[in-house]
């Protein structure tokens, strides 16, 4: 075989491999290889502890390396990689750069050494992820493949197992990456490295009872950093809004690598963002991207807040940055609706074609960005492919809050509004503090008349975060502005009617006397209480009689 030579640490991109390299194949998909069956060999508990344990060892080994001065080796980069990894840390570009070409090159001359397939093919997602580059998901696909047939995974290649989790939760597969990290669960529940592929699946799949314990367990079996992250993002899917920022600025303040402490800033340049701190994001996305120029997310995050500050020509530089780094569908989207918000709808349709071309090439890899695609579809293209676009993803169980804040959004779109206002309410009841969520609910029952309620929806999108988006944010402003002050004194129908006017009495002719009137006769201890009036309110119903509020 050719042997590739390895790129040095600044390279942009991993070296390619040989194209005699017997594992690069075409894409099969997240679920290609069948998830193996429940009742496994005991080796692989031993087997996993025994690489966690040893990869910690080599870390501290390689650090402590003397050079032959008195001075311990510093790391290079594929040693501070494998120091990353075993941390459940974030290694930089560069350095996964170079552990993929380290692996390359070794994995050539010995194409059955299955830790280093499976090395290989985990760096392999992880690049991808990193750099919406889908096709280095097909090359993980089948280096992971060929590490289980060098080792199968009930004799101790738990490794590629977990690379199989995380390859299908970066493709959308959450399903398949749950029952990746459930078998591995199964033999090794103490073994940390599981719970991140498992907390990205349940929270994929909009499962928040497995996702919350999940967290609880990755935090006691590994402190530090990756478990305040993990946290964080817990408490901001539940919309604990105060207790997301404390910890994700205690994740900042403890990171000490590049990589990790620039994705701890960019965390908190999104929870900025979302309440509504444009300034305050800016600052830390900057701040991102000054400490790891590769956090490519930080210049799309910028770029929306820029949107909000009104310095426009900066966020379409910012995006157009964004996209030409990190080329996902969503930065396409939103950088045409920002162009649509400025009149310019030629250039939209440019951004909404790449999108398109961007999903296309995803699936042919194996990714699945139906999300995406549906909310470009509700409010662009056609609704009811929006509809069964995300039908499908509720089918198989995708059913997190963004999904089901989506499908309503597409199911009012498609004029069907009554349907769309369980999902989106669903959505809002995961308790996300999301300004987009609000809007869509609060639009919602406006179109189904229920005005109260969509009024205090749509104030609460414009108080969390009133430039949620270019083109929405006008519109939230201008369906509250149309629903107009609510009544003095609250809604009519919680005011009791006023008393009627009393009749007057005739006046009797002349020469006839007026006679006594009977004096009222005493309220009686046993009378009946007469039942509220049906405009009175639900409380003065029940404080008048007891049992006015129990069921016939």
């Amino acid at each position: 075989m050719d042997v590739m030579p390895q790129q040095g640490p600044d390279s942009g991109r991993p070296p390619e491999p040989s194209p005699q390299d017997p594992y690069v194949l075409p894409a099969e998909g997240a679920t290609a290889v069948p998830p193996p069956p429940p009742t496994l060999r005991t080796t692989l508990r031993r087997a996993a502890f025994g690489a966690v344990a040893a990869g910690v060892l080599l870390a501290g080994a390689l650090v402590a390396v003397d050079d032959g001065d008195g001075r311990p080796k510093e790391p290079g980069p594929v040693e501070r990689a494998e120091a990353a990894a075993t941390a459940g840390s974030p290694a930089s570009l560069s350095d996964l750069t170079a552990l993929i070409g380290d692996r390359q090159k070794w994995v050539e001359s010995h194409p059955k050494d299955a830790p280093s397939l499976a090395t290989l093919g985990t760096a392999y997602v992880e690049w991808a992820r990193r750099s919406a580059d889908t096709a280095y998901y097909a090359r993980a696909e089948q280096a992971l493949k060929r590490s289980l047939e060098a080792q199968p995974g009930e004799r101790g290649n738990g490794a590629a197992w977990l690379g199989l989790a995380a390859l299908a939760n970066a493709r959308h597969d959450f399903l398949a990456a749950k029952r990746w990290g459930e078998t591995v669960k199964k033999q090794q529940p103490k073994a940390w490295n599981v719970y991140p592929v498992l907390i990205d699946a349940y929270t994929g799949l909009g499962d928040q009872k497995a996702a919350t314990a999940a967290t609880e367990t990755f935090g006691e079996l590994r402190k530090g950093v990756p478990a305040l992250a993990r946290t964080a993002d817990l408490y901001r899917g539940n919309g604990w809004r105060e207790d997301a920022l404390a910890t994700a600025r205690e994740a900042a303040d403890r990171a000490t690598q590049p990589a990790e402490k620039a994705e701890a800033l960019h965390r908190l340049g999104e929870l900025a963002w979302e309440r509504g701190e444009p300034e305050e994001a800016v600052a830390q996305f900057d701040a991102a991207l000054r400490t790891d120029a590769a956090q490519y997310a930080s210049l799309a995050g910028r770029a929306r807040a820029l949107v909000a500050l009104d310095r426009t020509d900066e966020a379409l530089a910012a995006y157009q940055s964004a996209l030409e780094k990190l080329p996902r569908p969503q930065y396409a989207l939103e950088l045409g609706e920002l162009y649509e918000s400025l009149g310019l709808d030629g250039d939209a349709r440019t951004q909404y074609a790449k999108l398109r071309e961007m999903v296309a090439a995803a699936k042919k890899d194996g990714v699945d960005e139906s999300l995406v695609l549906a909310r470009f579809e509700a409010d662009h293209g056609d609704p009811e492919a929006a509809v069964e676009l995300l039908r499908a993803q509720w089918r198989g169980q995708h059913r997190s809050a963004a999904v089901a804040d989506a499908l309503g959004w597409a199911l009012h779109r498609a004029g069907k509004s009554e349907e769309g206002l369980e999902y989106a309410q669903l959505a809002a009841d995961t308790g996300v503090r999301s300004a987009s969520y609000a809007y869509h609910l609060g639009v919602i029952q406006r179109e189904l008349a229920d005005y109260g309620p969509a009024r205090r929806n749509l104030e609460q999108a414009m108080r969390t975060n009133p430039a949620f988006s270019p083109l929405a944010a006008p519109l939230a402003q201008e369906a509250l502005d149309a629903l107009g002050e609510p009544p003095p004194g609250g809604p009519g129908d919680m005011q009791p009617p006023p008393p009627p006017a009393p009749e007057p009495k005739p006046e009797p002719k002349p020469g006839q006397e007026k006679k006594p009137e009977a004096p009222a006769p005493a309220p009686s201890r046993t009378a009946a209480v007469k039942s509220p009036s049906p405009t009175a309110s639900p409380s003065a119903a029940s404080s008048a009689s007891p049992s006015a509020s129990k069921s016939p």
